[in-house]
């Protein structure tokens, strides 16, 4: 019988060769004591606190190289996170074909032609009333402002007496007209093939990942090294799937129940084009907080271009949509959602600047989404609880 080969030795000088020598020194030697002296424990003590220090600064790196991994790559990851929400939200509706013996690709495929006819019906709708408003804001803007003289008077007689005073004169300076706001025929064709790619990708990788969603579930199973890491994993991964696609469902549901609310009030009103404000309104709640500020400045603005006069009957509009955002978050939704989904403002509005700033628009629409879904994660995986903790409300 051979002996054991010796463990090769490690320079004593190296890093590696010390943090062996404390390991070692720390196995041999009983804990320091109260009597211990200083000597002793100070080298321990000063190596730990330098490799503390290393690690911190590594985190740090590492951190800053994910931020503009992120960054640089947002053309993949935006699509990619968008079909996974959508795939996660239309998967509890596969998985029920599948238990009453429907296949899976057969119900993906009436989910996808359901989902292109609503998209193509809603571009359809939406795109000549958005243009037509491009082109006619201008015009629009032009015709309001001699209504607003009756307001504006006070406030220019103050301005031109200011001015005499400082400068001697009443002389005004020629304020430069900004030009009009159009968008030209190459402009829509440069830019369709992009929007075409981005949108089809997006419906091919839905479509996988409603086929295939379960057998990449399983393939993560099978490679855990225990029975009970597999139990522990299924648990884990249907608890979240769950969560995350009632999540979606809700927030969708909801969301767009206050866009068709929002378009019926701006109809009644005789608001033009309440259908593409009802869209606005709809996806515009996506974002806690910011987007109900964003679609009632908007609303504001719409209602002073398109009246007839200037007074304050202009912005009943605006004040019948802010009452209605404000029973939607306070009420509603919380009451729907529960409390396990609520989440602290200051959590959202850092999570909303954080993915404003790397991925803009599209960032700011995903952010609370990402938060919820992080949450709800964090929750059920060890040693990432507290996360969840912090950002809950």
């Amino acid at each position: 019988m051979s002996e054991p080969e010796p463990l090769p030795t490690l320079a004593p000088g190296t890093a590696v060769g010390v943090v062996a020598e404390v390991a070692v020194a720390e196995e041999l030697e009983p804990p320091p004591g109260p009597d211990t002296p200083l000597r002793r424990r100070n080298p321990v003590l000063g190596i730990r606190r330098h490799l503390r220090a290393i690690r911190l600064v590594f985190n740090a790196l590492l951190l800053l190289a994910l931020l503009y991994t992120i960054t640089l790559t947002k053309a993949l990851l935006i699509p990619l996170v968008l079909a996974a929400f959508i795939g996660l939200a239309l998967n509890p509706i596969v998985a029920f074909g599948a238990r009453v013996r429907i296949p899976r690709w057969l119900t993906a495929m009436v989910l996808m032609i359901g989902l292109i006819t609503g998209i193509g019906s809603g571009v359809g709708l939406l795109a000549q009333p958005a243009i037509g408003w491009f082109h006619g804001a201008p015009t629009a803007i032009r015709s309001f402002v001699p209504k607003l003289r009756s307001f504006t008077k006070p406030l220019e007689a103050a301005n031109r007496a200011t001015q005499t005073l400082v400068s001697g004169s009443s002389t005004r300076a020629a304020v430069p007209q900004s030009a009009p706001i159009s968008i030209s025929a190459w402009d829509v064709v440069s830019t369709a093939p992009k929007v075409l790619a981005a949108v089809l990708s997006v419906l091919l990788l839905v479509f996988f990942f409603l086929i295939y969603g379960d057998s990449m579930l399983r393939r993560l199973v099978e490679i855990t090294p225990s029975f009970a890491y597999k139990r522990h994993a299924v648990t884990i991964v249907r608890g979240i799937q769950t969560e995350i696609s009632r999540y979606l469902l809700t927030a969708l549901l909801i969301n767009a129940s206050l866009g068709a609310i929002t378009a019926g009030m701006l109809w009644l009103y005789k608001v033009p084009d309440p259908l593409l404000w009802g869209a606005v309104a709809m996806f515009a709640n996506f974002i806690p907080y910011v987007g109900a500020i964003v679609t009632t400045t908007l609303l504001a603005v719409v209602c002073m271009l398109y009246a007839n006069d200037a007074s304050l009957e202009v912005f009943l509009p605006v004040l019948t949509f802010a009452g209605i955002t404000a029973v939607e978050g306070n009420l509603i939704t919380p009451l729907i959602q529960g409390a396990s989904m609520r989440l602290s403002p200051i959590a959202i509005l850092l999570w909303l600047l954080v993915w404003g700033w790397l991925w803009g628009i599209p960032g700011a629409l995903l952010a609370v989404p990402m938060l919820t879904c992080t949450k709800l994660i964090t929750e059920r995986v060890r040693g990432w609880e507290w996360f969840a903790h912090i950002v809950q409300r």
